[in-house]
C-alpha cells in the first residue's frame, strides 16, 4: 500500500499577502507567513520577492524587528466625516480632523444590507477601516456620532398634490422632502428655496421641512451659481469689520520701496478679469557674461500689506481659502474694494507690490534671484488674446506702441523659460477645457473650447519660475512654506496601466523609476492613433491630487524638487502666507508672518486643501448646470462623443463639441451581458462580444436632461442587431471579469447586482477623473 501524496497549498497572491498583514492585531514576521501560508524551501525567495514589492508599494512596512505591519496611517477604529459622493454615486469619507502629513487619505463608505438612516455630507460616524489601496481605504459604518450641516437643503418648491412637496437640486439628496403651504414662507411654484429639516416625527415617510430663504425663479440667470454655492457652504457675505477694513484702505508710499514706476510692466490676463494680481517685463541681459540671457521681473500685488495676520480680513481670508470662479460671477477671497481695487495692478494707477527679479541663461536657467518690496505703475492692462494677434502681425492701437519695447523681450523670454521646461521634461497631457459663453440676458449662448496661446503659456512660465524662486529663497532663509505638493503616481494604477499596455502591444518596463517624460514619451507613441485619447484617460488617472503641505515633497507634474504658489495672493491664502514669510525671512517689513500662524501651518494646510477642492466641485457642477441648460432643447438629437468612464453600471460619455458629461446606462446597451473588464477599461458584451472601450468614439442619442441637478441621461446608437451566426466566444484575456449584469427591464440593475453592490469591491480605476490644478 502506498503512502497517499499530500497536496502542496497553491502561493499566495500578492493581495492575499497583504490582506494577511494589514489585518494581522500585530507586526509580524517571514517566518510566521511562510508557516501560515505552508511556503517551505525553494519557494521562500519568491515570497521575499513579493514582500519586497509590498513594501515597495507602501501597502505594507516594516516595524520593530523588522516585523511587517499595515504602514502608519489610520487606525483600523476611527470617526470619519462625510464629504459626498464620487461620479459613481460611492459615498465618499475623510478622517475627521486629520493631522497628518501629506494627502488625507480617501475613504469608500461601503453600502450597508440593513437599512439605516442615509449619511449625508458633514455627518460624523465611528467606522471600522479596511486599506485597500496606498492612502485609500473603505469604511463599515459602526454608529453615526453626530450631524454635519444636514439640516438645511436647497430646492424647488412644488405646490402641487395635498401638501405639496420640495424637489432637491442636488443628484446626491436622496429621498423625499414634504413642505406644507404653511411653511413655504410665500414662495411660488418652481421658485428656488433654501429650507431647514424639521425633526421627524416618525421614523418612515417624507421628511418635513420648512423654507428659511427665498432665492427666485429657478429659471433665472443667477440661479445656476446659486445652488452650486449654497450647496458646498461658499461664504458669500463679509463680516462688516471686514469690509469696513478694506474699505478704510489706501495706497502705498514710495518710503520703504524699491521705485519700479518708470519700468514698463504690463499685467496679461483673460478678457474678462477683473482682479490684476501679477505684471511682467523682461529685457536682454546686457551683461557680457551672460549672451543670450535675459533680465526679468515678476511683480505680484502686495496684499500683505492690507491684509495683516489675525485681523477682520485675514481670518475671512483663511476662511474662504481661495476666490471661487463661476460663469456668470466670482465669489471673491477679500472684498471687492480689495481685489478689484487697491490690490489689483491696473493701469496707470500706483499700486504696492513684492517683486521676484530674474536672471536667466540662453537655456531658461535661474542664474540668481531675488526679492523686492515695490511700488508700480502698469503701463497697460493686456488681454491674451491682444497679446497674441500682436506678436502674429495684427497689433492693435493698444499693443502697437508696446510690441518692440516690452511684448518682444518677454516672448523672448519665454522661449528660454519654454527650452528650460522641456529640458527638464514636465508632464504635457492633452487636457481639453471648456468655456461657457453668456449673453447679457446671463442664458448660455456657446460652450466652446478654452482656447490655449502661447501668450498663456507665457505668463505660466514666468509664474512658474516665480514660484520656484519663492520656495527656495524660504529654504535658504530657513522660513516655513506653504509647499504646492504633487506626489508621484499611485504604483497601483501604473501597474493597472502596465497591464493594459501589453494587451496592445506598448511596453512600460516594471521597476523603472517613473518620472513625466516617461509618461511623455507613452503619450507620444499613441499620438494619433486608436488608443490616443484612451492612454491620456489612463496617464491623467495615475496621477496623485496636487495639495497644499508644510513639508516638501515635489513636484512630479513640473518636475520639480520644490515648488510654491506665490504669485495669486488676491485670489488664493496659500500665496499671501508665502509673501508673508518672504516679507519676515528678508525683513522687508513688520506684516510678516507670525508665530501664530507658524504654528498652525499644517492645519491652515489642509484647510486650504479642502477649500481649493470645494471649490474646484462647486465650479465644475455649475458648469455642468450651465451645459445641461444649454442641452435641454435637443433632447432626442444625435451626437458625437467619446467614453470618458467605464463602470460596472453603464458609461459615462463626452460629448464633442459641448464637453457634456453624461451617464449611458447599462440597461440601454444593445441586448446582451456585458463583463465588466476591469484592466481592459471595458464593457464586453458576452454573447455577442461587442465592447465598449475607453477613449472609444461613440454616437449617442440624448434621452433625458435635468438643468436643476446637471444630468444628463444618453443612449448608445448602434447599427443591426447582430445575427445569431455573428456570434463569437469572448477570447481569453487573462484579466478578472465580474459578473455579468442582466439589463432590467425597468432601466436598472438586476436584483443580484443590488444585492451585491453592497459587498463587492468596487473598481478604483474612475475615481481620478477630473482636471488637476497644478
Amino acid at each position: 500500500m502506498t503512502k497517499k501524496q499530500k497536496v502542496q497549498p497553491p502561493f499566495p497572491t500578492k493581495d492575499e499577502l497583504r490582506r494577511y498583514i494589514v489585518e494581522s492585531p500585530r507586526p509580524i514576521g517571514k517566518r510566521e507567513i511562510a508557516r501560515a501560508f505552508h511556503i517551505k524551501g525553494e519557494d521562500r525567495p519568491r515570497l521575499k520577492a513579493l514582500l519586497r514589492e509590498l513594501e515597495a508599494d507602501g501597502v505594507v512596512e516594516k516595524g520593530d524587528g523588522r516585523r511587517l505591519t499595515r504602514p502608519e496611517g489610520l487606525p483600523e477604529i476611527t470617526v470619519i466625516e462625510i464629504i459626498g459622493t464620487d461620479s459613481d454615486g460611492e459615498l465618499l469619507a475623510e478622517p475627521h480632523r486629520w493631522r497628518g502629513d501629506g494627502p488625507v487619505p480617501k475613504i469608500y463608505v461601503v453600502p450597508e444590507k440593513r437599512s439605516r438612516a442615509a449619511l449625508g455630507r458633514g455627518d460624523r460616524a465611528l467606522a471600522r477601516l479596511k486599506l485597500v489601496e496606498p492612502n485609500t481605504y473603505e469604511a463599515r459604518i459602526m454608529r453615526v456620532v453626530g450631524t454635519g450641516k444636514q439640516d438645511q437643503i436647497l430646492g424647488i418648491y412644488d405646490p402641487t398634490g395635498r401638501e405639496g412637496k420640495l424637489n432637491p437640486t442636488s443628484k446626491r439628496a436622496k429621498g423625499d422632502y414634504r413642505l406644507k403651504p404653511e411653511d413655504a414662507a410665500g414662495a411660488v411654484a418652481g421658485e428656488l428655496v433654501l429650507a431647514e429639516i424639521k425633526p421627524r416625527r416618525r421614523p418612515m415617510g417624507a421628511q418635513e421641512v420648512r423654507v428659511i430663504e427665498r432665492l427666485g425663479d429657478v429659471t433665472g440667470p443667477q440661479a445656476v451659481s446659486l445652488i452650486s454655492i449654497h450647496e458646498h457652504e461658499i461664504p458669500v457675505a463679509f463680516p462688516d469689520e471686514a469690509i469696513a477694513d478694506a474699505e478704510a484702505a489706501g495706497p502705498v508710499t514710495v518710503k520703504g520701496r524699491t521705485d519700479l514706476r518708470s519700468v514698463p510692466l504690463v499685467t496679461i490676463d483673460g478678457a474678462d478679469a477683473r482682479d490684476f494680481d501679477d505684471a511682467v517685463w523682461a529685457e536682454a541681459d546686457a551683461d557680457p557674461k551672460n549672451p543670450g540671457g535675459w533680465h526679468i521681473l515678476v511683480a505680484i500685488a502686495d496684499v500683505a500689506h492690507y491684509v495683516r495676520a489675525g485681523k477682520a480680513l485675514d481670518r475671512t481670508a483663511e476662511e474662504r481659502g481661495n476666490s471661487v470662479y463661476f460663469p456668470d460671477r466670482v465669489v471673491p477671497m477679500l472684498p471687492e474694494a480689495l481685489s478689484n481695487g487697491w490690490c489689483s495692478l491696473r493701469p496707470d494707477e500706483e499700486r504696492g507690490c513684492l517683486v521676484c527679479e530674474m536672471w536667466l541663461d540662453k537655456d531658461g536657467r535661474r542664474l540668481r534671484h531675488r526679492f523686492l518690496r515695490g511700488i508700480m505703475r502698469s503701463a497697460a492692462r493686456l488681454t491674451y488674446e491682444q497679446v497674441q494677434a500682436a506678436v502674429d502681425g495684427a497689433p492693435d492701437e493698444v499693443t502697437a506702441p508696446l510690441l518692440e519695447p516690452v511684448i518682444k523681450p518677454l516672448y523672448g523670454a519665454f522661449s528660454s523659460l519654454l527650452a528650460e521646461r522641456e529640458s527638464r521634461g514636465t508632464l504635457d497631457l492633452d487636457l481639453p477645457e471648456r468655456r461657457v459663453l453668456l449673453d447679457e440676458a446671463g442664458k448660455v449662448k456657446a460652450i466652446e473650447p478654452r482656447a490655449r496661446l502661447d501668450s498663456h503659456r507665457l505668463i505660466e512660465e514666468f509664474m512658474i519660475s516665480a514660484n520656484v524662486a519663492a520656495a527656495i529663497t524660504l529654504e535658504e532663509k530657513r522660513q516655513p512654506c506653504m509647499y504646492r505638493v504633487h506626489e508621484g503616481p499611485d504604483p497601483a494604477k501604473v501597474e493597472a496601466l502596465r497591464e493594459f499596455l501589453d494587451s496592445i502591444g506598448l511596453r512600460l518596463a516594471k521597476g523603472q523609476v517613473i518620472r513625466p517624460g516617461t509618461f511623455n514619451r507613452l503619450l507620444g507613441d499613441v499620438q494619433g492613433t486608436a488608443y490616443d485619447q484612451m492612454v491620456n484617460e489612463l496617464v491623467l488617472r495615475c496621477q496623485s491630487q496636487a495639495y497644499y503641505g508644510a513639508t516638501n515633497l515635489g513636484h512630479f507634474g513640473l518636475s520639480l524638487t520644490r515648488y510654491a504658489h506665490f504669485t495669486s495672493p488676491i485670489r488664493r491664502y496659500s500665496d499671501l502666507l508665502v509673501h508673508r514669510a518672504l516679507i519676515r525671512g528678508l525683513k522687508l517689513g513688520e506684516d510678516g508672518l507670525d508665530q501664530d500662524q507658524e504654528a498652525r501651518f499644517d492645519d491652515i494646510a489642509d484647510h486650504i486643501s479642502r477649500t481649493e477642492r470645494r471649490a474646484a466641485a462647486a465650479e465644475r457642477e455649475a458648469i455642468d448646470r450651465f451645459t445641461a441648460a444649454f442641452l435641454s432643447e435637443r433632447v432626442g438629437e444625435i451626437f458625437e462623443g467619446r467614453i470618458n468612464g467605464v463602470t460596472r453600471f453603464g458609461l459615462f460619455v463626452t460629448l464633442r463639441d459641448s464637453g457634456a458629461d453624461g451617464l449611458v446606462p447599462i440597461s440601454s446597451l444593445p441586448q446582451d451581458y456585458y463583463d465588466h473588464v476591469e484592466t481592459a477599461h471595458a464593457l464586453i458584451g458576452r454573447r455577442w462580444g461587442r465592447e465598449f472601450r475607453l477613449g472609444e468614439t461613440v454616437s449617442v442619442r440624448l434621452v433625458e436632461v435635468n438643468p436643476i441637478t446637471g444630468g444628463i441621461v444618453m443612449q448608445m446608437i448602434e447599427g443591426e442587431e447582430p445575427k445569431e451566426s455573428d456570434f463569437r466566444p469572448l477570447p481569453d484575456r487573462n484579466v478578472r471579469q465580474q459578473r455579468p449584469t442582466r439589463p432590467s427591464s425597468k432601466g436598472g440593475r438586476s436584483a443580484s447586482e443590488k444585492k451585491r453592490s453592497g459587498t463587492r469591491k468596487k473598481s478604483r480605476d474612475a475615481k481620478m477623473t477630473g482636471k488637476r490644478r497644478t
